[in-house]
């Protein structure tokens, strides 16, 4: 199961229903752990550490420093970009979806965009 990290701005909503569904959930927000207000390029580094996923809705910023990891070879265990307009049902059942099926490490250097079908 993936580790995931919220960043700042993500939906709670989607958050509280992630763990509604799956309590067991192994997600946190960077706010909870001392990154409030923490530039991307933090984060990133931090999820890296810490092999988390991070959950997003910034297409713009954090996508370009998360394929900037990438591109000089630094660890980038997975970005999960989730559109803003998005239902929250359908992020909670894409996100759930991901997070149980995929292996550690596979989505390493990767951004998956979501909703996964339109």
């Amino acid at each position: 199961m993936l580790l995931l990290v919220a960043d700042e701005n993500f939906n709670n909503d989607i958050v509280r229903g992630l763990l509604r569904h799956k309590p067991d959930l192994d997600i946190v927000r960077v706010q909870d752990v001392g990154l409030r207000g923490a530039d991307d390029p933090i984060i990133l580094e931090w999820a890296a550490h810490e092999g988390r996923v991070v959950l997003t809705h910034d297409a713009a910023t954090m996508t370009h420093f998360a394929y900037e990891r990438v591109r000089t070879g630094k660890p980038m265990p997975g970005v999960i970009e989730v559109s803003d307009d998005l239902p929250i049902g359908q992020a909670v059942e894409d996100i759930l979806l991901l997070a149980e099926y995929s292996g550690k490490g596979e989505w390493e250097g990767q951004v998956i965009y979501l909703p996964l079908v339109k």
